[in-house]
């Protein structure tokens, strides 16, 4: 059974057909939009701040999702996949992203829609990453720009196979 639980009075809020892993973590103010899964030791944290998440994103197993104090929330957009051991905290991340596994997002930075993160990359405060644009390394710069063929074949690939694969765990 995951952990969902208020903090502070504050309730997650869930969309009925999410899939939660049985050994998730969510609490406080976190509004987690249609089509989500959250997967396997994932940790989303709305504790010292507001989490909302859009529809059809997915938060790979280990990832942490949270904010910082009364400074920087996280909002994540639509068609979002947060790869395996991600850390995304206190910033913006507008639709139809790819956050590879093991990067790092760190306070007030925004990720402007149809882009991807690199795994590993370690994106620090207040990067801003255009639109269409891969981000790689650490800190994390402009790599190339992303090309229509990467959008239909990783960014929504692999949100639609997440939406798949949670379909899995539902019976």
């Amino acid at each position: 059974m995951p952990i969902i639980k208020a903090v502070r009075g504050k309730h997650p809020q869930i969309s009925e057909d999410c899939y939660i892993a049985e050994n998730a973590t969510i609490v406080g103010d976190v509004t987690i939009g249609k089509q989500c899964s959250i997967w396997f030791n994932a940790v989303i944290r709305g504790d010292v701040h507001y989490i909302k998440m859009g529809n059809k994103v997915n938060i790979q197993d280990g990832a942490v999702i949270h904010a910082t104090y009364l400074k920087s929330p996280t909002t994540i957009g639509n068609n979002v996949s947060i790869g395996h051991n991600a850390i995304v905290h206190g910033c913006t991340i507008k639709d139809n992203v790819l956050v590879g596994m093991g990067s790092i997002i760190m306070d007030d930075c925004i990720i402007e829609s149809n882009s991807i993160i690199a795994a590993g990359a370690v994106l620090t405060k207040n990067t801003l990453v255009e639109s269409g644009s891969i981000y790689a390394g650490v800190p994390a710069k402009k790599v190339k720009a992303i090309s229509k063929e990467l959008i239909s074949g990783e960014i929504d690939r692999i949100a639609d196979n997440y939406v798949e694969y949670s379909s899995w765990f539902k019976d």
